[in-house]
This record gives C-alpha cells, sequence and structure tokens, in this order.
C-alpha cells in the first residue's frame, strides 16, 4: 500500500548499488483479456483487462514461473526498463534479472496489474474497474462496477496464467497488497503453488488496519466533486486524492525518513502566524507533490482499492486459521521492523497459526528507517534469504 510520490528519488537511489553491475532488463507490456469474469460479490464483469510483463524464458515443462504481485499504488512494472533512456526501472529492479535473488537466468518472472489499479491514467497501467465503460451503458460504471477483493485479483491472474498454459508456480512473491494476493494465492490454489513471499505483509485485517485504511477513502468521499462516484463527465474529486495520496504516503513512512525528506520549517513562520490558510514547508511540499500525481490516479478506483484490503482474510473463509489450513507451499515472512502500516504483528500472527497447524514459515525482519517503503526500497538487504528460500 505504498505511494508512488517518492518513487524518483528513492528508487534510483536505493537499487543503485545493488544494480549497477547489470545491464538493464528491456521488457514490454502486454494486455490480458477476459469475457464474463465472475467475482466473489457474484456480480459478473463483461470484460476485465490487465496489463502484464515477463521477464526471462519460460522452461519447455512451463514449471519455472515466479509470480510477482504488486503493492497498492504499484502496477506490474516490477522490473526492468521499457526504453532503455527510462529515467528509472522497476520497483523491485535490484532483486528481479539475471544473476539477482530472483534470477531471471532461471525463472520466468511474471508480473500482473490488478483489477481496480489506483492510478489508471498512467501510460503503462492496463486495468478495469470504475472508469472503465460498462457496455451495456456505454459510460464508465462508476459506482455500478462490482466491489472486488484480493481473490478476485488472485482470479484474473490465475485466469493470465491459464492461458498461457501454467498449471505450477515455483513462487509467489508480493509486498505489501502483493503480499495479501500471495498468501490469497497459496491458500486458493494450494496444489499449484510452491512457495509463497509475503514481504511488509499481513494474513488478514484487524480493526486497527482496517480503520487506518479507512483514512485513505474519507477525503475523496467528503470532495464535493467526487458526487456520489458520477463524476467522470465533471470535475473529477482531485482535493480529495491529493489528501488521500497524502496520506497513504505518511502512513507509509517512518517519521525518521518522512522528517528527513520534509523541507526545514524556521521558527514561527511570518506567513503561518498571518493566516491559518497559509501553508508551511512540510505541508505545502507533501501536498503539492499529491496534487500533481492526482490526475493520474482515479478516485473511485482508490475507493475500491481500499475496500478489497479491508475485507481481506487469506483463504476468504470463516477466520484465518481456516484458510491458511488450506496452503501447502513453503512460506517466507518479510514484515519491515519499522513498519507503521502493516505492522510486523500482522505477520506474526500469520507465522504463528502456521506453526500451530505443525508447518514450518520462516520469518525475517527487514531493518531500515523508511518504514513500511522498506519492503520497496530496502528489499535488497534480503536478497540473499530471499534467494536461498527461492532456490532451495
Amino acid at each position: 500500500m505504498i505511494s508512488r510520490l517518492l518513487t524518483t528519488f528513492l528508487v534510483a537511489a536505493c537499487i543503485a548499488c545493488s544494480s549497477a553491475a547489470y545491464a538493464d532488463l528491456l521488457v514490454e507490456k502486454k494486455t490480458f483479456s477476459s469475457k464474463n469474469f465472475s467475482t466473489v460479490s457474484g456480480e459478473t464483469i463483461a470484460e476485465v483487462n490487465v496489463g502484464w510483463e515477463a521477464y526471462g524464458k519460460l522452461n519447455e515443462n512451463r514449471d519455472n514461473v515466479i509470480l510477482i504481485t504488486h503493492f497498492f499504488s504499484g502496477n506490474s512494472h516490477a522490473a526492468g526498463k521499457y526504453t532503455p533512456d527510462d529515467p528509472q526501472p522497476g520497483y523491485w529492479d535490484a532483486i528481479i534479472g539475471p544473476g539477482k535473488a530472483i534470477d531471471t537466468n532461471k525463472y520466468y518472472v511474471i508480473s500482473s496489474d490488478t483489477l481496480v489499479n489506483a492510478f489508471p491514467n498512467l501510460p503503462h497501467v492496463v486495468t478495469t474497474g470504475p472508469a472503465s465503460i460498462n457496455p451495456e451503458t456505454g459510460k464508465q460504471y462508476g459506482l455500478d462496477f462490482p466491489v472486488v477483493t484480493i481473490r478476485d485479483f488472485v482470479n484474473v491472474q490465475h485466469a493470465l496464467l491459464q492461458s498461457l498454459g501454467i498449471k505450477k508456480l515455483h513462487a509467489v512473491v508480493g509486498a505489501s497488497m502483493g503480499s495479501l494476493q500471495a498468501i490469497e494465492w497459496a491458500a486458493a490454489y494450494p496444489d499449484m503453488v510452491e512457495r509463497m513471499v509475503s514481504v511488509i505483509g499481513a494474513g488478514a485485517m484487524d480493526a486497527w488496519t482496517i480503520t487506518a485504511l479507512e483514512h485513505w477513502a474519507r477525503p475523496i468521499r467528503l470532495d464535493p466533486n467526487w458526487n456520489g462516484g458520477d463524476y467522470y463527465s465533471g470535475q473529477a474529486p482531485l482535493a480529495g486524492v491529493t489528501n488521500s495520496l497524502v496520506m497513504i504516503t505518511q502512513q507509509a513512512m517512518h517519521p525518521v525518513a518522512f522528517n528527513a525528506m520534509s523541507p526545514a520549517q524556521e521558527v514561527l513562520p511570518k506567513s503561518a502566524l498571518e493566516s491559518v490558510l497559509n501553508g508551511l514547508p512540510a505541508t505545502d511540499f507533501w501536498f503539492g507533490g499529491a496534487a500533481q500525481r492526482a490526475p493520474l490516479a482515479d478516485a473511485n478506483h482508490i475507493l475500491y482499492l481500499v475496500r478489497a484490503n479491508q475485507l481481506f482474510v487469506a483463504g476468504h473463509d470463516k477466520d484465518l486459521a481456516t484458510g491458511l489450513a488450506q496452503v501447502k507451499a513453503k512460506t517466507l515472512f518479510l514484515p519491515a521492523k519499522n513498519d507503521l502500516l502493516l505492522q510486523p504483528y500482522l505477520a506474526k500472527q500469520a507465522v504463528g497459526i502456521l506453526e500451530e497447524q505443525g508447518k514450518q514459515p520462516k520469518y525475517a525482519e527487514i531493518d531500515g528507517t523508511f518504514g513500511h517503503l522498506d519492503g520497496v526500497y530496502n528489499i535488497q538487504s534480503k536478497a540473499e534469504e530471499l534467494a536461498d528460500f527461492i532456490n532451495n
């Protein structure tokens, strides 16, 4: 559930040392389409389109596949570049590629966009959601789009893999919302998944986390331009989206990193004393950056993503233990030590239940000062453990 506001600045800084020795991996965005997709809520989506990328080569047995599932405000661009002059590679380029922890000399790595991607207006995102055209009306779905769940995201990915003739996954690896998809894969398709890696993740949402996520939705619904979700022929609720993006960013960061990146504020700045309506250096910086990105997002898509995360429990069964009982895969949990969003106790809860069920989950914490963001920007610190788990 990581904001992309910091991507340009942080990705380049954090992967430079680990990626400098490797040549750029050039990738191509493809589109998967499916008709009459049935959702967990019992509705049908006439046509689903999601983008996907692949790195490496599929072997003859089609069993060297690793699926990467992305975070809340991310997309399928997990590694490599679209062109040699791209300013930055995919978000996990530090660990995906030839000779890296997820070695594309050995594995065929697939990453796909989710339904209701938060940023459908980005040029390389392909997704279906409330902003898509409803074939029955010829207009955007808006809130007529069915509520979707993490299981629905997984089922779309399953259909994608089926179209490629893939029946076995060597591993599923995901960060944040991607970790929810990864563990859901292991619970929903236990005979298909051999290994599951949950990075900065959880087995289920609790009241604290559900309410934290609600803070991302409320500013959008309170924006008058949201208009009950019917804004596609008028003004988009960009003020609400901007506030939501700032909330996402702040919750995803530890105060140490957030403060270090914020501009300094003089004691009792004159403009702030003149009016409560005047901004402050930190707020102008963060809200200004969010406002620039807001047009690339879609308000309804963010609301639907929030709800999918709020509803999550692995296995989508009566409780977490029942869902995890289905898991046959080897599991590795990598929470971030200083995560204030999906706090480590959520991963520990899943680990404890798996151990009670006689399984042997592995657990290690990612250290760092970025908080939740350490799962992306400091993932290379766990490259050795990750490679060992995947290869053995």
